[in-house]
């Protein structure tokens, strides 16, 4: 039963080997001269004003994860749309159930307030 997966398991030694291969030869070979040039931050060729990094209102990665949640979810429809035929009533009834929750969700997230921008 555990031969099945000698294949993945080669693939993950394979793909890890390649990562450090690549990470070990940019560092080994890789320029390492530091000037204040390089150190400095890039905005369009004209000096930046304020500090390199500022903070980003967490509302921003609230509706960002919310996007990303609801679109993946949103893909289990297309199997589903390919085997309606096949699936009958019960995998008609089983995915008003995935759409009541995903609803649910999505009234949840909406009276928390997480889609205004105040």
């Amino acid at each position: 039963m555990l031969e099945s997966y000698i294949p993945i398991a080669i693939l993950f030694i394979v793909a890890t080997a390649i990562a450090v291969l690549v990470i070990v030869l940019g560092t080994v070979f890789g320029p390492r001269r530091k000037s204040f040039r390089k150190q400095s931050p890039y905005e369009s060729g004209m000096m930046p004003i304020g500090p390199g990094t500022r903070r980003m209102n967490v509302r921003y990665y609230l509706v960002a994860v919310l996007f990303i949640l609801f679109d993946v979810e949103i893909i289990f429809f297309y199997p589903w749309a390919v085997n309606f035929r096949a699936l009958g009533l019960f995998g008609f009834v089983e995915m008003l159930v995935f759409v009541a929750i995903l609803l649910v969700g999505y009234v949840y997230v909406w009276k928390k307030g997480a889609f205004e921008w105040d």
